[in-house]
């Protein structure tokens, strides 16, 4: 300004007219310098020079006339949309949305401060949404711990380990509720278990029911399967749940073919110890059923049920009448004809149910032996035979299984049929259909 009046011929009292002067050392060593929010350095006369401005235009920085409630009304609003949203999201997508809003809340206050002259406090904005991300992620966090051992702890008993680590990968897509879903059921139970018990005293039979259960559910584990419960010496157990898995048919037929083979070696190990050889059935089944988390609101397990169930239990009862030692229905045959071998031994409806159901003797997985293939192809001969009423040709077909392998039941079964309807033929609507009369 002095060099500006010398430079300039100017009138001096003219120039000064109407103006403030405000004259300051800004020398370092005078110390009047203040500490401002924008310079820790700032001249102290440039602050009088500041509070001179905002007198003479009146433009204070002030407070809004509603702050409490147009903060409160921030905050709830604030404190709604990121409760949501932080429930929902993971940690990463949480912490972004929290960073942004951070950022969105120190917007807001410059705006205001800087285009409006209003003062907005933003430490309680902040506060909130440091506070609403910290907490929510801790509380998530053991929530889903909390979670994940409640899931470990109902599954660890039902399925493999391979399959719990993989329920807890994705544990939202588990629901403990019941839900419809397309299984595939397993039932298996010992031929003759009373015979055995009353051979053994209760030490021997428990080792004996151990020894066999035993490896019987690790089959069920390694093929995804899923053990629902034991029944004295039956075993329950379940395919496509909890992971679901469209293949869930196979796997379940790959495990009774595998629990025949694992029998196998079990017997010949008892007959070495001198124990009762056994014997079993299978039964399996496809369809929708209910799974979930059942029973009372102190004990609960994790099983299914519906109507596809029962059919299964009841499959694996009439092995006994065919002779054959796993059965399978038209429903599982449908998904799994490609890659086993089955046989069609009957169209049956069992006791409580109306339709008739096609029922199939599991055979082998893939092509079945030579030998085994000439029997079938006899005996699929005499079954459409039988099915035209042709008796006594289906009876030729039928020995000529018989005489491939003497000891298949199931066509000794048939020849009987016939013979019996050659003596009394079936009436003219018989339709083919056999009627179980005992569960």
């Amino acid at each position: 300004l002095i060099n500006e009046l010398r430079s300039v011929k100017v009138n001096k009292k003219e120039f000064m007219k109407d103006k403030y002067l405000i004259l300051g050392a800004t020398a370092m060593g005078i110390f009047d310098l203040r500490v401002t929010p924008f310079d820790e350095n700032y001249p102290g006369a440039e602050t009088h020079v500041n509070v001179l401005d905002n007198l003479l235009r009146q433009d204070f920085l002030s407070r809004h006339q509603d702050e409490e409630t147009t903060m409160l009304a921030v905050l709830f609003i604030l404190g709604v949309i990121l409760s949501l949203a932080l429930t929902q999201l993971g940690a990463v997508s949480g912490l972004l949305l929290t960073t942004v809003s951070l950022l969105g809340v120190s917007f807001y206050d410059k705006y205001f401060l800087f285009e409006k002259g209003i003062l907005v406090s933003i430490i309680f904005p902040l506060a909130l949404t440091a506070g609403l991300y910290v907490f929510l992620t801790f509380y998530k966090y053991f929530t889903e711990e909390r979670n994940k051992k409640e899931l470990r702890s109902t599954f660890q008993k039902y399925v493999s380990p391979a399959i719990v680590d993989e329920v807890l990968k994705n544990p939202k897509n588990i629901e403990l509720g019941g839900r419809k879903e397309n299984i595939t059921v397993l039932f298996s139970d010992i031929r003759g278990f009373t015979t055995i018990s009353e051979k053994l005293d209760p030490r021997a039979l428990s080792d004996l029911l151990n020894s066999y259960l035993t490896p019987m559910t690790d089959l069920v584990f390694e093929n995804r399967g899923t053990l629902d419960k034991y029944m004295g010496d039956a075993v329950m157990a379940f395919f496509g749940a909890p992971i679901h898995y469209k293949e869930h048919p196979h796997f379940a037929c790959r495990c009774a073919l595998q629990m025949l083979d694992k029998l196998r070696e079990l017997q010949t190990e008892y007959r070495k110890q001198g124990l009762p050889e056994i014997d079993i059935g299978i039964g399996l089944n496809s369809g929708d059923c209910s799974v979930g988390n059942m029973g009372s609101q102190t004990v609960r397990s994790y099983t299914v049920m519906g109507d596809a169930v029962n059919l299964g239990s009841r499959l694996e009862g009439i092995n006994k009448q065919y002779g054959t030692r796993i059965i399978i229905s038209e429903f599982t045959h449908s998904a799994v004809k490609d890659n086993f071998t089955c046989r069609e031994i009957d169209l049956v409806r069992v006791k409580g149910k109306i339709l008739p159901v096609r029922i199939f003797e599991l055979v082998s997985e893939g092509p079945a032996p030579e030998e085994v293939n000439k029997k079938l192809e006899c005996f699929n001969k005499g079954y459409i035979l039988y099915h035209k009423k042709e008796f006594s040709a289906a009876m030729e077909q039928f020995n000529q299984a018989l005489n491939i392998n003497p000891e298949d039941d199931c066509s000794k079964l048939y020849i009987e049929r016939c013979q019996n309807y050659l003596k009394e033929p079936p009436p003219a609507d018989w339709d083919g259909v056999f009627i179980m009369t005992t569960k």
